[in-house]
């Protein structure tokens, strides 16, 4: 049998290895692949793997001896389900591989914010330090986490991390959840989102993408926020209107936002938060520490295993 892996680059840039999956099948690895690529690439492939590149309609009905479709993510929505079903293409994903590196942003964020050490390094660069009259030097207030509340909206697995690391912080901890509140661990208290965004320190993003999420930090929800809020989003880009968030942080409506993710990715050159005040991007990396992309590669080589095994796990078609 044959995988070829349409963008392999950003799960394994050469620092890993697909040795595994070389012991199953014939593997053919493409760091990237354009539109117009896909399809040539595919063309007698019995399986192949995706993290971004999008098989749509249009690609899968050019592809008859496709069998299995591997997405290398959480996310799958770059494949058409109902298609893939119809043709008898088994869909898989990789749940839950990079709960804890993602979490672990959310603080690398939090406490870049409230510390202002990417500030102070810089300026230390610029031979500030060595200049000062004094044995320090204070530009900016900074903050203690303990005692501040913080909010998280959506308490599956990444929500759940990021609330058990805030509490070892000693932040009081409320959550916006479908979970009963008799169901949560010791420390997080349920609370509605308009009470979760009009009385916490700090905000972050944890729920899917879906209709009702869309935009759901916007001008309105904002104005009811703290001057002093602190955002975070690990979760997904569009969950912000960004045109709306970045005139806030310029305004001073709120303090500062955290994000590893925009609601286009790459970054558009016009995207108004690349040059808001206070607002700190990183480029959708927090689920690419080498510990989870190890898991990652190991998870993808467990469901290529089981589907030739005749018994697939991970389906989501």
């Amino acid at each position: 049998m044959r995988i070829v892996i349409l963008d392999g680059y950003t799960v394994n840039p050469g620092d890993l290895s697909w040795e595994a999956l070389e012991n199953i099948a014939d593997v053919e690895v493409y760091e990237r692949t354009s539109e117009d690529e896909v399809v040539p690439r595919c063309k007698g492939a019995e399986m192949v793997l995706t993290n971004k590149v999008v098989l749509d309609a249009s690609v899968l009905n050019m592809l008859p001896r496709l069998q299995y479709i591997g997405v290398l993510a959480t996310g799958y929505n770059v494949v058409d389900l109902e298609v893939a079903s119809r043709q008898n293409i088994v869909v898989t994903n990789i749940p839950a591989y990079s709960t804890e590196s993602v979490a672990q942003m959310v603080f690398c964020h939090l406490l870049n914010i409230v510390g202002r050490t990417d500030y102070y390094a810089n300026e230390n660069r610029k031979g500030r330090w060595t200049s000062s009259p004094d044995f320090c030097y204070l530009d900016h207030r900074l903050f203690e986490l303990s005692g501040k509340r913080m909010g998280i909206v959506g308490l599956g697995n990444t929500g759940m991390a990021t609330a058990r690391i805030a509490l070892s912080f000693g932040l009081n901890v409320v959550a916006y959840t479908s979970k009963d509140e008799d169901d949560l661990p010791e420390g997080i208290k349920k609370a509605s989102l308009d009470d979760l965004f009009s009385s916490c320190d700090i905000i972050s993003l944890h729920c899917p993408l879906t209709d009702d999420t869309r935009e759901m930090i916007n001008a309105e929800t904002l104005e009811t926020m703290k001057s002093s809020a602190i955002l975070i989003n690990t979760g997904r880009g569009p969950l912000v209107n960004d045109a709306d968030l970045a005139k806030a942080l310029n305004d001073g409506v709120i303090a500062a936002y955290g994000a590893d993710v925009l609601t286009r990715e790459p970054a558009e050159a016009n995207n108004p938060l690349l040059t808001a005040k206070n607002c700190y991007l990183t480029p959708h990396i927090a689920w690419a520490t080498v510990e989870a992309r190890k898991r990652l590669i190991e998870q993808c080589v467990a469901n290529v295993q089981a589907f030739v095994d005749g018994e697939p796990i991970n389906q989501v078609n």
